[in-house]
C-alpha cells in the first residue's frame, strides 16, 4: 500500500515506525533468509519482507516502538492492524501503551505460544485523552530452531 500510514516493511521507511530497522532483536527479512520460519510472509510470499525476532539475540525480547500518536477523538479512534506469526512452543507477542504522562506501559494485548505456526490477524482499538506510543513487544524463551515471533503489515487508521 501507498498510505503513509501502512507499514509492510518492502523498504526500510516507515513514517510510523521511525526506528524499526534499528531496534536490536528485530530483523527485516524474507522468508528466504536461512533464518528459520516463518517462510513467507502473511500473503505466502517468500520474497517479500516482515519483521522476526533475530535467531542470534542474546536477549529474549526486544521492542518495537511507534511515533507518538495525538490524542483520539470519538469520531476518530485509532485502529492499528497487523498480522502476526507466533511460534507454537514459546513465543509471547504484546502490544503495550504509553501515555505521555506516564512511565510504564500499559498491555493491552498478548497472545502466547498455543498458536500453531501460522499467520494471524488482529486489529487493536486504542483510545486516550493524551499523547501515546505503542510498543510491540516480541520474546522467544528459547533459541530452538524454529522458535519465532514476526510481524508483517501495521496499518494504522486516520484516527491515530
Amino acid at each position: 500500500g501507498s498510505s503513509g500510514n501502512n507499514c509492510d516493511f518492502e523498504t526500510n521507511l516507515c513514517k510510523v515506525l521511525p526506528e524499526f530497522n534499528l531496534q536490536p532483536g528485530w530483523v527485516r527479512r524474507n522468508g528466504q533468509s536461512g533464518m528459520g520460519p516463518p517462510y513467507f510472509d502473511h500473503n505466502g510470499n517468500e520474497s517479500a519482507y516482515f519483521l522476526s525476532l533475530s535467531s542470534e539475540m542474546q536477549s529474549s525480547s526486544a521492542a518495537l516502538r511507534t511515533n507518538v500518536f495525538l490524542p483520539t477523538d470519538e469520531e476518530n479512534l485509532c485502529q492499528i492492524r497487523f498480522h502476526y506469526w507466533v511460534s507454537q512452543m514459546s513465543g509471547t507477542l504484546k502490544v503495550g501503551l504509553q501515555k505521555d504522562s506516564e512511565d510504564t506501559v500499559t498491555n493491552i494485548w498478548q497472545v502466547s505460544g498455543e498458536l500453531q505456526n501460522k499467520w494471524n490477524t488482529n486489529t487493536i482499538t486504542i483510545n486516550s485523552t493524551e499523547k501515546f506510543e505503542v510498543i510491540f513487544l516480541g520474546m522467544v524463551e528459547t533459541q530452538r530452531q524454529g522458535e519465532s515471533v514476526a510481524i508483517d503489515d501495521i496499518t494504522f487508521s486516520e484516527g491515530c
